[in-house]
């Protein structure tokens, strides 16, 4: 997709691609120099939902900052397996491209397990972790919105046709009115039926009994994070309908060692409604 002048002012980063196979191509930032940053995105956001991190911690590290098939400005095939353990696949390939050690790994939404899955396979690549309002386990609840984007039926209207899960976020995901100038950033590459495919296949994919395709997945991811003892920073938005107080219980129960700061008026798209604050944390515990 071409980027128009008034997207770069909002996310002025330099493009790069990695070509996973032939015709399948994936975008990813690659801003500054020093120790890796890696920051996971989820659904329905892209990178740039990381673009003030990125600009303010460029300055001082190397930060990767991908945009997962489907999303973003990466390729967006229609006829595509678009599950857990592929685009675990796809990251553990970009990881192993750009040869990353050593790495403080930020996760939000989907990213939680997506990156947990990269860790899964290699505990040994990651030194710190941020979480964002995500989750990387298996449960049995879930949001009622999400949970009726999830009827094929509905889905195919709601989220394809009339792009109601990324445009129904800008609203519902934060506590702080978006600027619409923003809100146009989130929903610029999503702005056809053929675009918005990873959206609607990111919703179908949460494995919400042992029959589904990427349950198992889901629970092997599950029963390797107890092995993470590394620095642990657990940054909260407590007013996220979606990722709530019972997905925030569950982190500390697992990481007993885990900082944990939680925004009272931040939503689901923490970073959106509380910057200043999660940057200045960020400094202190990278």
């Amino acid at each position: 997709m071409v980027r128009p002048d008034w997207l770069n002012k909002l996310y002025p980063f330099k493009s790069n691609f990695f070509k996973l196979k032939e015709n399948l191509s994936l975008h990813y930032l690659d801003e500054g120099k020093g120790e890796p940053i890696l920051m996971l995105h989820g659904n329905p956001t892209w990178s740039f939902y990381y673009r003030n991190l990125a600009a303010e911690f460029s300055r001082s590290h190397r930060v990767i900052v991908p945009d997962h098939i489907g999303c973003g400005l990466s390729d967006k095939p229609q006829d595509y397996e678009y599950t857990l353990k592929q685009h675990i696949d796809n990251l553990e390939k970009l990881v192993t491209h750009l040869k990353l050690r050593d790495i403080v790994l930020i996760i939000h939404d989907w990213g939680g397990a997506i990156g947990f899955g990269l860790l899964e396979r290699h505990p040994e690549l990651v030194k710190k972790i941020v979480i964002l309002n995500t989750a990387a386990y298996t449960s049995e609840v879930i949001a009622f919105q999400i949970n009726m984007c999830r009827i094929p039926v509905l889905a195919e209207q709601v989220i394809r046709r009339l792009n109601g899960f990324a445009l129904t976020a800008t609203y519902m995901a934060v506590a702080k009115k978006m600027r619409p100038e923003i809100r146009k950033g989130y929903l610029f590459p999503y702005d056809s039926y053929a675009n918005r495919i990873a959206t609607a296949k990111f919703v179908a994919d949460i494995p919400m009994n042992p029959n589904h395709r990427s349950y198992q997945t889901l629970k092997n991811i599950e029963l390797s994070l107890s092995k993470h003892h590394c620095p642990i920073l657990i940054l909260w938005g407590r007013k996220d309908f979606c990722f709530h107080d019972y997905f925030l219980n569950r982190w500390r129960e697992i990481y007993t060692h885990a900082t944990v700061k939680i925004y009272e008026n931040a939503g689901h798209y923490v970073l959106e409604d509380a910057k200043d604050e999660i940057i200045a944390e960020l400094k202190n515990f990278i």
